[in-house]
C-alpha cells in the first residue's frame, strides 16, 4: 500500500530552513502560500514529522526544492502514480487543438458578448472593441516635485501621465507577446475586462497564440467558489471550468499545464474582497510559479496595484486618442442605430464634428475611457447633441463610479469609509475640491488631501479621534475612493489629483451649491464673484449657474462686480459713454448692448473680441460704419503710394457710396472719391499726385467719417488699461455665458441685466433713479 504521508531527512530539513530563510518568511506566511489554515504542518515538516504527500510536495515546490531529494526514504511507487505521470508529449498539439475545439463555445459564449450599461441588448465584442494602447511606464510610480505640475495649463491636465504623445506605447496584444506575466492597470472603465475578453476571442478564433488554449477567470468568482469549497485551488476551479465543455479528466489539464499550452485571463484582482485577498494573489503566486511555462494575463485597478504578483510585469491602459475615439464612435452608432448602417455612420460623424468644436472641450477631456465615450454615445445618440448642462453629463459620471458601474456589474467592494453614507461622500468630495481649488491646486501632496479628510471625519463623528486612528481613517479613506471610485489619483509618488479636472470643478461647484444656510451661500457666492477675472475659475461659473435653482443671485452679484473693474477710470468711463451714445445714434433693431459691444470692438480695443455674443449681427448702419472702418485702416497702411494700393481704396469707396443714404456724407465721399487719380493716367502723374495729395486725401477721408459717423477716434490707452479693459470684457463674455447657459433666470433680472451691458456708471446711477 502507499505511503499517504512524507517526512523530511536531516539532510533535508537543513537544505528546506536555507531555502526558508532565503525567503524571508515566517512561518505564517509559508502556510499561507501553501493554503494551509495554520501553520502547524510547517512546524512539523521542519521538525522531520510526517505530514501529508500533497502538502510535503506543496511545500517543496514553493521553496523551490525537489520533494524527492528533501525526502526520508521517498517511496519509489509515486512516479508510478496517476496524479504524477503524464501523457506523451508527443501529441501535445493534437491535444491543444482537441481542446480548443472542445472549448470554443463556452469561450465565445463567455467572452464574445458585451452588456453595455443602460442599454437593454448585448453586443458582440467585435462589432463594438477598440485596440487599447498600453504605457509601459506607471505614472503613479515616477518620483515627481509637486513644483513640477503647478503650472500645468488646465487642458493638460486630464493627458497628465496618461499617456502623453510623447510617451512610449504599444499596443495591448504586443504587451502580451513580450510579458509571459502581465498585470495590466487601469482606471475604472477603460477597458480591463474587456480586453481580457478580447484577448481571449482572439486566441479561441486562432488569431493570436493559436497554440495555446484560452482560460478565463473571473477572480471574484474564483473567491467565492473557494470560500464555498474551503480550498483555493485554481487548478480545482479550472477542472470544474473545464467539466462544463465535457472535458473530465484531469490529467488533460495537467499536460497542458506542464507543456506551456495555457493562455490564462485572470480578471478583477481588486474585485477580491479584502479578507480572501491574500489567499487569492499566494494561489496565483504558486500557480504561475508552478506552471511557469504558460502565459498570464491580469487585471487590476491602478490605485490596488500594491497587491503585488511576483514574477508580473506591470503595464497601464492609455487613454483613448482622437482617432481610437473616433473609431469607437463609429463602432457604437453603427451598433445601435436601429435604422441601418449608413445612418449610425452618419452620426458618428456628427458626434465627432460637435465632439471637436471648441465649446467641447471638457467632453473631450472625459471621454478618453470606454466607460465615459460609451455614456457619452449613448447620451448622444438620444439628444442628437451634447447636454446644455453639463452638470447633468458629470452627474451621471460620478454615479456610475460612485456605484453604478460596480452594481451594474455584480461588484461589491471592502466599505472602509466608516458609517459613511453617498450624501456624506460627496460631502467630503466637494469639501477637497473646493479647498484646493480655492488655492490653486490641480495636484496636492497625499498629507494635504489626508488632512482635508481627517478633518472632515473629526466633525463627521461625535466620539473624538487620537491623532494615530484619525490619521490611519483618513489613509484608509484616501486609498478607498482612489480605488473604489477612481475619483482621485496618484499622478506620482505621493502626489494627488481628481482624476479629471471636471470633477474636480465639479465638486468645488457643488461645495457653493450645497451651503447650508442663506448666510453661508451668500458668503460662497460673494466669494465665486472675487474670482470673475480669473480664468481657471470660468468653468466653476457656468457650473454653478446651472446647478442653481435660481441664479439671481449670482448673475446679479457678476454684473455689479463686473462694473467695478473699470468704475475708478474716468478714461475708460469716457469711453464707455461715447460707445452708448454711438449705440443710440444708430437706428436698429438690435439691442442696446449688442450695439455698444459692435463699437467697443471697432475700435480696436485688445482682443475685444469679435466673437463677443451680443456683437453676433449687423444691421446697414453697423454694416456701414465696418465697412468705413476697414477703409480707414486701409488708407492708414504703409506703402499706400503704391498703385495698386491706391486703385483698391478706389473700389472700396465706389462699394460704400452705394450703401450710404446719408446726403450730406454720401456727397462729401463721391467729391473724395472724384479726387483720386485715373487709372488711365500715366506713371509719372500717378506719382506726382501721391507723392502730393494722398496724405491730405487719407486725413479728410478719416475727418470726414469722424464728423458724420463719430468713429475711428484714436483711444490712447495704457498697458494696465489695455488689461484692465480686457478683463472686463471678458468678464462680461462669461456673464453672458452663463445666462445662455440653461441656468435659472428669472425674466426681469435677465432683461435688466442684458439691457445694462457695458454701460458707464453714470448711465447705470441714473437708470437707477428712474
Amino acid at each position: 500500500m502507499v505511503k499517504r504521508s512524507l517526512q523530511a531527512s536531516l539532510t533535508g530539513i537543513q537544505q528546506a530552513k536555507k531555502a526558508f530563510a532565503r525567503k524571508g518568511w515566517t512561518q505564517d506566511n509559508l502556510a499561507a502560500e501553501v493554503n494551509l489554515k495554520t501553520r502547524q504542518a510547517i512546524w512539523r515538516f521542519f521538525s522531520g514529522r510526517p505530514i501529508e504527500r500533497h502538502t510535503f510536495i506543496e511545500i517543496c515546490m514553493v521553496l523551490s526544492l525537489n520533494w524527492q531529494e528533501i525526502a526520508s526514504n521517498p517511496p519509489a511507487e509515486f512516479m508510478s502514480l496517476e496524479e504524477y505521470s503524464r501523457p506523451p508529449v508527443l501529441d501535445i498539439d493534437k491535444l491543444v487543438q482537441k481542446v480548443r475545439s472542445q472549448r470554443f463555445d463556452k469561450i465565445q459564449y463567455q467572452c464574445g458578448i458585451l452588456q453595455l450599461l443602460d442599454i437593454s441588448r448585448p453586443v458582440a465584442i467585435d462589432d463594438i472593441y477598440i485596440d487599447v494602447n498600453i504605457l509601459e511606464e506607471i505614472a503613479s510610480l515616477q518620483y515627481l516635485e509637486i513644483t513640477d505640475l503647478q503650472n500645468l495649463d488646465p487642458k493638460e491636465f486630464d493627458r497628465f501621465g496618461l499617456g502623453e504623445a510623447d510617451e512610449k506605447q504599444i499596443a495591448g496584444t504586443q504587451a502580451v507577446e513580450r510579458y509571459s506575466k502581465l498585470r495590466v492597470l487601469g482606471k475604472p472603465g477603460v477597458g480591463k475586462t474587456t480586453f481580457l475578453q478580447y484577448l481571449a476571442i482572439q486566441c479561441n478564433q486562432n488569431a493570436f497564440t493559436a497554440n495555446q488554449v484560452p482560460i478565463f477567470i473571473t477572480l471574484k468568482n474564483f473567491a467565492e467558489d473557494s470560500i464555498v469549497t474551503n480550498e483555493f485551488s485554481l487548478l480545482k476551479y479550472i477542472s470544474q471550468e473545464f467539466l462544463t465543455s465535457g472535458i473530465s479528466d484531469p490529467s488533460v489539464i495537467e499536460t497542458l499545464l506542464s507543456a506551456g499550452r495555457v493562455l490564462l485571463l485572470l480578471d478583477g484582482m481588486d474585485e477580491v474582497l479584502h479578507q480572501q485577498s491574500n489567499a487569492v494573489l499566494s494561489e496565483i503566486r504558486r500557480f504561475s510559479e508552478k506552471y511557469h511555462k504558460n502565459r498570464f494575463v491580469a487585471t487590476c485597478r491602478t490605485a490596488a496595484q500594491k497587491l503585488r504578483l511576483r514574477g508580473f510585469t506591470d503595464v497601464e491602459i492609455a487613454p483613448f486618442t482622437l482617432e481610437q475615439i473616433r473609431a469607437f464612435a463609429q463602432k457604437w452608432f453603427v451598433a445601435f442605430t436601429k435604422t441601418n448602417q449608413k445612418d449610425g455612420l452618419a452620426q458618428s460623424v456628427e458626434f465627432i464634428q460637435k465632439l471637436e468644436l471648441a465649446e467641447n472641450w471638457q467632453f473631450r477631456q472625459l471621454v478618453v475611457t470606454p466607460l465615459f465615450l460609451h455614456l457619452a454615445c449613448w447620451v448622444f445618440h438620444g439628444q442628437e447633441k451634447f447636454p446644455t448642462k453639463r452638470t447633468d453629463f458629470y452627474k451621471q459620471g460620478l454615479d456610475l463610479l460612485l456605484g453604478k458601474w460596480d452594481e451594474a456589474r455584480g461588484i461589491e467592494r471592502d466599505e472602509v469609509y466608516r458609517g459613511f453614507l453617498l450624501p456624506q461622500k460627496l460631502k467630503l468630495l466637494s469639501q477637497i475640491a473646493a479647498a484646493t481649488f480655492e488655492q490653486g491646486q490641480y495636484f496636492f501632496e497625499q498629507r494635504v488631501v489626508e488632512q482635508y479628510i481627517g478633518d472632515y471625519i473629526q466633525n463627521l463623528n461625535n466620539v473624538p479621534m487620537d491623532a494615530e486612528s484619525l490619521q490611519i481613517e483618513s489613509e484608509a479613506a484616501l486609498k478607498a475612493i482612489e480605488a473604489q471610485h477612481g475619483l482621485l489619483a496618484e499622478r506620482a509618488r505621493g502626489i494627488f489629483s481628481f482624476s479629471y479636472l471636471a470633477f474636480q470643478e465639479y465638486f468645488t461647484a457643488r461645495k457653493i451649491v450645497a451651503s447650508h444656510n442663506l448666510e453661508a451661500f451668500g458668503q460662497a457666492l460673494s466669494g465665486l464673484v472675487n474670482h470673475i477675472t480669473d480664468p481657471h475659475w470660468r468653468e466653476i461659473f457656468l457650473l454653478t449657474a446651472t446647478m442653481l435653482r435660481s441664479a439671481d443671485s449670482l448673475v446679479q452679484l457678476m454684473k455689479q462686480q463686473i462694473d467695478t473693474l473699470v468704475a475708478e477710470d474716468a478714461y475708460l468711463q469716457e469711453f464707455l459713454t461715447w460707445a452708448s451714445q454711438k449705440s443710440r445714434s444708430i437706428p436698429t433693431q438690435s439691442k442696446d448692448a449688442t450695439v455698444r459691444a459692435f463699437y467697443l470692438a471697432l475700435s480696436r480695443t485688445p482682443h475685444i473680441a469679435s466673437h463677443f455674443a451680443l456683437a453676433s449681427s449687423l444691421d446697414q448702419g453697423m454694416f456701414l460704419d465696418e465697412a468705413l472702418d476697414d477703409l480707414l485702416l486701409a488708407c492708414a497702411i504703409d506703402g499706400s503710394q503704391d498703385f495698386a494700393h491706391i486703385h483698391a481704396c478706389g473700389e472700396a469707396m465706389s462699394n460704400i457710396l452705394g450703401i450710404v443714404l446719408d446726403v450730406g456724407l454720401h456727397k462729401s465721399l463721391q467729391q473724395l472719391s472724384d479726387q483720386l487719380p485715373n487709372s488711365g493716367q500715366s506713371q509719372q502723374r500717378f506719382e506726382l499726385w501721391s507723392q502730393t495729395n494722398y496724405s491730405a486725401w487719407a486725413e479728410q477721408v478719416k475727418k470726414t467719417v469722424i464728423n458724420y459717423r463719430n468713429i475711428n477716434h484714436e483711444w490712447q490707452f495704457s498697458s494696465e488699461q489695455e488689461q484692465v479693459l480686457q478683463r472686463y470684457y471678458d468678464a462680461n463674455q462669461l456673464l453672458l455665458d452663463c445666462l445662455h447657459s440653461n441656468c435659472e433666470v428669472t425674466s426681469a433680472i435677465r432683461q435688466e441685466i442684458e439691457a445694462t451691458l457695458l454701460l458707464p456708471i453714470k448711465e447705470l446711477e441714473d437708470r437707477e433713479w428712474q
